[in-house]
């Protein structure tokens, strides 16, 4: 295989995004939490696996099939820009909501315990909610417009997605370690608002770098 040819600074700005969003409260984190809480570390630690391989291959898939599509239609460029410049706004509101309402609210809700799950249920149970997660789909159309594709070797796309798989295993193994432990776990519920205030914040500054970049 090539190696990558694409500078860094075109990963770690996508990289950074995907840390943004894979940290901040959703489907996959409260799953983890939960299995964490309710099973064990073991089970916590199969979602965490399920997370990054479920990530890897949304970039994978994503990122073939959006190559394909600029090969065909190199205008699509643009129009994708424009739709994830779009969807980065839609999803700093959301998480500006759910900050301004867990602030108001002091807290988080906790998530539904999971019990008697081992490594692969956990696995399991992680690959299925990425499957099914909608935000995974809208996420990797917005992550495309800021990456290269077009430019990308297979070197570049291999580094991309195994950093994403790396990012997505490392976040959700570090959630399973502090949140086995029920104080770590108050800690989280009563700051979480926290993280979506960064996330909204974050992902205002990464739509507002796609506008600029739109201008003639």
């Amino acid at each position: 295989m090539a190696p990558p040819t694409l500078p860094w600074h075109d990963f770690l700005s996508v990289w950074a995004f995907l840390a943004a969003n894979v940290a901040s409260p959703g489907p996959n984190v409260l799953n983890t939490v939960a299995l964490a809480m309710g099973s064990g570390r073991a089970a916590g630690m199969g979602s965490a696996a399920g997370v990054g391989l479920g990530i890897a291959l949304w970039c994978l898939s994503m990122t073939l099939g959006v190559a394909t599509l600029l090969a065909a239609v190199p205008a699509a460029g643009v129009v994708l820009a424009v739709l994830a410049s779009g969807l980065l706004v839609l999803f700093a509101a959301r998480y500006a909501r759910a900050a301004w309402r867990g602030w108001r609210q002091r807290g988080m809700a906790a998530p539904m315990v999971q019990d008697g799950a081992g490594f692969r249920a956990g696995f399991r149970r992680s690959l299925a909610v990425n499957a099914l997660n909608p935000k995974a789909l809208t996420s990797w159309l917005a992550v495309l417009a800021m990456f290269p594709v077009s430019r990308a070797a297979a070197g570049d796309i291999a580094l991309l997605c195994g950093g994403a798989c790396a990012i997505s295993f490392g976040l959700h193994a570090a959630y399973t370690l502090v949140f086995s432990t029920p104080a770590a776990l108050r800690a989280y519920l009563r700051a979480g608002w926290l993280l979506q205030a960064a996330a909204a914040v974050m992902f205002t500054g990464f739509a507002l770098r796609l506008i600029l970049g739109l201008r003639p």
